[in-house]
């Protein structure tokens, strides 16, 4: 079990993966089906200026609520203006933080952003002067129009898109290959190889940012881990994959995901998933802080890691032994808390897959995960996947 190459030199080309492994992660899928053409970026460089841009021109003022005056000229809903204590003059709210103001005030914004300018403006005008009064946080900014892009609590934490695309970028250069992380390749269905290789384009970017958030997904993956063989003794490979997101607005809080796969669709599904792990950071007071102290340097130490501790993980849980006859394959599932039917049919996917009843720990992982990607229920399925992953814990 070894790096497939040295960690100095990448692969020529594609690899032959096995998918019938591990988990199916669509998170990535469902943001490059949502992403319009000017929220994708070609490389971090460029997502980087834009991101940085818009922290540049903002600014933020803390406000009492009630104080806000609501002005509205015309029929035209996109009209409406706010005017804040402090300000200048008025600021346009976009969609999100008309829709964050209409939260604060307890008013349905999305019948409020159908009626006409002067009556959604009386509306919210109401709601702002009648709601209890307390202080929050504006987010402006100023580029040829002046715009509200925020209406947070006082202690909003932010943390903005261009701390976590820079935090990136110190280990990732430009996302685009001129180092190890990079945009990821294609997997070809016909021929089950991987192609590591592929230009970079609006159609195969997964680096994304709109008003409101910013999503990155890197790989590893010119640099593919054999950790053990196939039942037909086929190295069985692996890279290294990540995916990190905020939104310096509120509309989530920042997280970062890191994990082994095998392979990644033309849809941006990941395949073969393998060590999962996930942190959130909300944006509550300190979050800028946790950021720079926990988030920031466990990103970086995943990417400079060395993969033995994952490879040396399978072969503990290859080489735990916990079932040797039918009723011990029983015993151990049913004291993990699988039902009698669950336990069934992890012993016979194993046995139809892998060519051999469950013995280790690792064959009755692999024959968890294959149940949990039968599961149409998302919870059902997470569920599932975490026992999985427990049982792989086990072998360490």
């Amino acid at each position: 079990m070894n790096m497939l190459a040295p960690a100095s030199r990448a692969v020529a080309g594609g690899f032959k993966v096995d998918i019938s492994r591990g988990q199916n992660v669509g998170r990535v899928s469902s943001e490059w089906f949502s992403r319009p053409a000017d929220e994708r970026f070609l490389s971090l460089e460029t997502l980087y200026d834009h991101v940085l841009r818009r922290r540049d021109v903002a600014n933020t003022r803390v406000v009492e609520s009630r104080a806000i005056r609501v002005e509205a000229r015309t029929d035209d809903v996109s009209s409406l203006r706010l005017l804040a204590p402090g300000a200048e003059g008025p600021v346009a709210p976009t969609h999100w933080s008309f829709g964050q103001l209409c939260s604060l005030v307890g008013a349905p914004a999305g019948y409020l952003r159908d009626l006409p300018a002067a009556l959604a403006g009386i509306n919210l005008q109401h709601g702002l002067i009648e709601h209890r009064a307390e202080h929050v946080k504006l987010l402006e900014t100023h580029d040829g129009r002046t715009e509200l892009r925020a209406v947070t609590g006082p202690d909003y934490g932010r943390i903005w898109d261009c701390e976590l695309v820079e935090a990136v970028m110190r280990f990732a250069g430009n996302g685009v290959g001129d180092t190890r992380w990079k945009v990821p390749g294609v997997l070809d269905w016909g021929s089950m190889i991987y192609n590591p290789y592929v230009d970079v384009s609006a159609e195969t970017t997964t680096l994304y940012a709109s008003d409101r958030d910013v999503f990155l997904f890197l790989v590893d993956d010119t640099h593919p881990i054999e950790a053990g063989r196939l039942p037909n003794g086929d190295p069985d490979l692996y890279f290294r994959g990540f995916y990190c997101w905020n939104s310096e607005v509120g509309s989530k809080a920042l997280g970062i995901a890191t994990f082994y796969l095998r392979a990644v669709c033309m849809n941006r599904n990941l395949w073969g998933v393998e060590n999962f792990e996930e942190i959130n950071i909300r944006h509550s007071k300190f979050a800028a802080n946790r950021f720079a102290a926990q988030a920031a340097p466990a990103l970086t130490h995943f990417a400079d890691s060395s993969p033995q501790d994952f490879v040396r993980g399978i072969s503990a849980a290859k080489d735990r032994i916990v079932a040797r006859k039918d009723e011990d394959r029983e015993d151990f599932l049913r004291r993990q808390g699988f039902s009698k039917a669950d336990t069934g049919r992890i012993i016979a996917t194993v046995l139809a897959e892998e060519g051999h009843p469950p013995a280790s720990i690792y064959d009755f992982v692999q024959g968890v995960t294959a149940l949990a990607r039968s599961r149409p229920n998302q919870d059902a399925r997470l569920e599932l996947e975490g026992k999985a992953r427990r049982l792989l814990q086990k072998a360490g």
